[in-house]
Formats: C-alpha cells, sequence, structure tokens
C-alpha cells in the first residue's frame, strides 16, 4: 500500500516546547533530566515503614520521525480492512452522507489522534503534541491474510463501512491484496477453514523464513526505517508450556525447525519479526509469548506487546471494579455475557478458542482485588463468569452485559446491571493505530540513569516487553518480576507521565494545592506559557 500522506506532516505539526534547565533541544534530541520519586515499603515488627526515595534519570527521545510500515496479520479481516479505510478516507478527507446527516472522516477512539492530556494551569494539549510521533496519514500498510480476497472485498465482507463511504474507497482498496499468511489447522476454529485460500506452503521452519522475506521485501520496496507488526487476526488456541519445547529461545528455534505441532503460528509472526528487528503486538488472547519467545525478544533487543486488544466491556470492566474496590465495596459477582455475529464471533464459538478469550476477560480484576485486603481474605476473588455467543444477525454490532453484584455496609447489596451495544471493529481499530504509533515511540526512547558519586550511566533502551501499552490489552504483558497493573486510570496516566518524562515534567497530579491555601502571588520569570487567546505556545 502507498504512503497515506495527509496534509499535515509529522515535522509541521505543533508541538508543546519545555522551558527548563533540565531539558535541552538540539536537531537530533529531546535530552530531559527527571528526579523519579517513589517509596520503598519494608515492614518492622508490627510497623510498616514507608521510605520516600529519588532516582535521578536522564530520558532521550529521537526527534527524526521514521518511515514506518504497519503490517497486519489479519489484514483482511475486519479490523484490519476497516483500519485501512479509516486511514485512507483520513488522507483523502472523504466524507459522506448517513441517515444522521454529512459525516467526515475521523479517528475518534485513538488516543494519539482523539485525546488531550493536561498540561498546566489548566491548559489540555492533544496527546501527540508531547513528542514527535508518527502521523497516521505517512503509515505505509500490508498484511498476511488466510483469505486472499482484496481489501476492497474484505471491507464488504465485514459490513462495517457505511455504504457510502466502502463506494468511495472500493477503486483504491481493491489494488490492495493480502499476503499468503502462515496458517496450521487447528490452532483457530475449524469453522475457519472456508475461508483458507492463501497460505504460506511447507513446515514452520519455512513459514518463518518466508515471513522474514515479507519483511524485508516490504521494508526494502518503500524504503523504510521501521515497521510494526500487529496480530489482528482470529483467536487461537492456547499452547503447552513445557520444558524444551518453547521454555527457552534456543528451544524454542529448535522446536520450530523440527515442526513441532504445539508451535502457534503467531508464535511464527513474533519469532520472524523479533528476526527481522521488528515491534510485534500481538491484539488476541491467545499465549503468542512464551518463554522462549520472550527470551529471544531480549536477546535481539526487539519490542513485544500484547495480550488481546482493550476496547468495550473489559475496559469498563477496568473502571468500575478500580471505582468499587476504591470506594470500598466489595463486588462478589461479575457476570459478562457478550453475543456478536462477525468472523471473531464465529470462531470464539469453539470451546477452545473461547478459553483463550475467557482467560484474558477474567484476569482483568486481579490486581485491583489484591490491593484490597481489608475487603478480600488472601486468595479470594469475586465469582467472575464469562459467557460469549456467536448470532451471525447481529454481525459487527456486539451486544455486551454485564451484572455487578456487590456487598456494602451492614450485610446489603449493590448490583450494577450495565448494557453496551458498539460496533466492535470500529472501537477495536483506532487501539491498532494507537499500539503502532506508540511502540514506534518506544523504540526512539533511551534512558540512564544519573548518580553524584558515578555520574550518568549508558542510555539504554525500554525492556522488551512493553507493559507501556497496557491500556490498550485485556490481558497487559509486562517484564519479568514487574507487577501488572488493570485499572484503567493508572494505565492512562502510565502513558501521561512517561511522556512527560520525556519532557521533563512531573507527573500528573490533581492535589491542586495552589488553591487550597491562600499565600501571596509569586512572581514568574520568564515568557507567558500562553498566548494572548489563551492557546498553548509551541515550538519544535
Amino acid at each position: 500500500m502507498a504512503p497515506i500522506n495527509g496534509s499535515l506532516n509529522s515535522d509541521s505539526r505543533k508541538l508543546v516546547r519545555v522551558q527548563s534547565d533540565n531539558v535541552r533541544y538540539n536537531n537530533d534530541f529531546i535530552e530531559a533530566d527527571y528526579e523519579y520519586q517513589t517509596t520503598r515499603v519494608t515492614k518492622q515488627g508490627e510497623t510498616i515503614v514507608a521510605t520516600p526515595v529519588t532516582t535521578s534519570y536522564q530520558f532521550r527521545t529521537q526527534r527524526h520521525v521514521p518511515r514506518t510500515g504497519l503490517m497486519l496479520v489479519g489484514w483482511g479481516g475486519n479490523n484490519g480492512s476497516t483500519l485501512t479505510a479509516a486511514l485512507l478516507a483520513n488522507k483523502h478527507h472523504l466524507s459522506w452522507q448517513t441517515k444522521d446527516g454529512e459525516r467526515h472522516a475521523d479517528l475518534l477512539g485513538s488516543i494519539t489522534q482523539s485525546s488531550t492530556v493536561p498540561l498546566g494551569d489548566g491548559v489540555h494539549v492533544p496527546l501527540n503534541s508531547i513528542l514527535p510521533m508518527v502521523d497516521p496519514c505517512d503509515l505505509h500498510l500490508d498484511g498476511w491474510d488466510i483469505s486472499g480476497v482484496d481489501l476492497a472485498g474484505a471491507m464488504a465482507r465485514a459490513k462495517v463501512i457505511d455504504w457510502q463511504l466502502q463506494q468511495q474507497l472500493v477503486s483504491k482498496m481493491s489494488q490492495m491484496k493480502p499476503r499468503p499468511a502462515a496458517h496450521i489447522p487447528g490452532f483457530v476454529a475449524s469453522n475457519q477453514e472456508m475461508r483458507v485460500d492463501n497460505v504460506i506452503p511447507g513446515d514452520r521452519q519455512a513459514m518463518v523464513e518466508q515471513l522474514r522475506k515479507d519483511i524485508r521485501d516490504f521494508k526494502e520496496s518503500r524504503q523504510l526505517e521501521t515497521v510494526v507488526v500487529v496480530w489482528t487476526a482470529n483467536t487461537e488456541r492456547f499452547s503447552d508450556i513445557r520444558a524444551g519445547l518453547n521454555d527457552t529461545a534456543d528451544n524454542l528455534m529448535a522446536a520450530i525447525r523440527a515442526n513441532h505441532s504445539e508451535v502457534a503460528p503467531s508464535t511464527l509472526y513474533a519469532v520472524a519479526s523479533i528476526l527481522e528487528g521488528c515491534t510485534y503486538i500481538n491484539g488476541s488472547p491467545q499465549n503468542t509469548f512464551v518463554p522462549g519467545c520472550v527470551e529471544l525478544a531480549e536477546k535481539h533487543g526487539t519490542f513485544l506487546g500484547g495480550d488481546d486488544f482493550k476496547s468495550g466491556q473489559t475496559k469498563l470492566k477496568s473502571v468500575l471494579v478500580d471505582f468499587l474496590v476504591s470506594a470500598g465495596i466489595k463486588p462478589v459477582s461479575i457476570v459478562s455475557y457478550n453475543h456478536l455475529g462477525n468472523n471473531d464471533g464465529k470462531n470464539l464459538s469453539d470451546p477452545l478458542q473461547f478459553r483463550s478469550k475467557e482467560i484474558s476477560k477474567s484476569n482483568v480484576v486481579d490486581d485491583m482485588v489484591e490491593s484490597n485486603q481489608i475487603l478480600y481474605k488472601p486468595g479470594e476473588k469475586p465469582d467472575h463468569c464469562v459467557v460469549i455467543k456467536y448470532v451471525p444477525y447481529v454481525g459487527d454490532s456486539k451486544r455486551a452485559m454485564d451484572e455487578y453484584t456487590s456487598e456494602i455496609m451492614l450485610g446489603g447489596h449493590n448490583t450494577i446491571v450495565v448494557h453496551n451495544t458498539c460496533e466492535d471493529s470500529l472501537l477495536a481499530s483506532p487501539l491498532i493505530l494507537d499500539l503502532a504509533l506508540l511502540a514506534e515511540l518506544c523504540g526512539r526512547i533511551t534512558v540512564a540513569k544519573r548518580d553524584e558519586q558515578n555520574g550518568t550511566s549508558e542510555h539504554r533502551p525500554l525492556r522488551s516487553m512493553l507493559s507501556i501499552l497496557s491500556y490498550l490489552c485485556k490481558a497487559p504483558q509486562v517484564p519479568e518480576g514487574a507487577p501488572v497493573v488493570n485499572a484503567l486510570s493508572k494505565q492512562r496516566a502510565c502513558i501521561e507521565n512517561v511522556l512527560r518524562a520525556c519532557v521533563g515534567l512531573a507527573p500528573t497530579n490533581h492535589m491542586l494545592l495552589e488553591h487550597m491555601v491562600r499565600f501571596p502571588a509569586a512572581k514568574i520569570s520568564g515568557a507567558n506559557p500562553l498566548t494572548s487567546n489563551g492557546s498553548v505556545a509551541n515550538g519544535h
């Protein structure tokens, strides 16, 4: 696919410029000295001792935004065809008529494109104005699919995009055709076999080699500097984790060469991406990242992210349970029911694939429950039931019903019932965009530790498992030893505050101390950060 070049180039965007002795801008980097404050907790007898700890870091972010490619596994599915249509519609500034009137192309649902963050003094700015980021209209698209239908046919098959908009996109999307995909029967439901007409021949080793060749061909033919690969294909069954099979990088590579039956296609894509130096993101709930895959990524210094796009019902669950537990209310029963009629729902009608989804949707409340030992005894959890049914008639219009039953004071009960109807792919597609753009940005960030005795250490990249992407994933994958955070507000704060740290700004807090106590007004040196019309002064 040709680059989607829009009217705005990444270099011409209005970026926030921080005026501070701790922040330095040059042609190549934004460099920021940063004081990171945490708390160390120990126990002395019956007393819990909290000790403030300050660590000095130096963040360095490359300002050059590379020519970036996005390869989608399952490009011809609902999400892949919908995202492609959305990016083209935005590139060409398309509009179309609906029963509610004229609609213009947008990227609603993308936090990088359609959300703002607090900067200070009550001023909010676009999230993508903090650091230089890839413009979606500059992305190059490519990908694989087990179905050889071109993207125009895939868009029509998905029945997501309004018909009048489809008609404007057919001539462009009919020229886009997915590459043959890695496919191994038994990992996705047998009801998917009727779509299979576009696959890579040979054993697992041959598949990995072809996938690597595809990535290289895409990168070289478009003169790309970096490529992000995202799995947006069907949910696979879980793979067994076995000693000697996939527990180390060497064992996993040997298993691929031996064409072992327990190595999943999604893991083959991950391995191919790692060996080609590409970030790989798993947008489905299967356990793609077996231990050997993670070790391989760490050896090669490449990024992984996942698992499973968090778009609707689970995102709301991570808000509601956080609210209840934080309020001292005890959720004791959480029942989630879904029915949908797209191909994802068809695949999930198989018990093995559903089990993968059930696991990713069920673990989303664990960290919130474990945070409150007043409400829950060790090992105690709410009853948590997840049901997904395939109803072809409703198509991509997913229906979700949730019941949250909680214990309240003196034996009382509180029940919250939520009904949610959403067009599934129109929520999921912007997440793919955000995952790709944030992952690319992470590749330009390095961090050094500053020490009075030893000076500044060597700059190091972020660790392979990108926990910063947790906001966008149902089952966040984090580096070994790191806590798993599911509460949505904390995940969102992580993204905002990491970006703020890269430009030397303190984390956002909501203490508003300046309004709690009246002090004489302080004189502020330097230029007013706001222009006369109240907008943020910007620079590069």
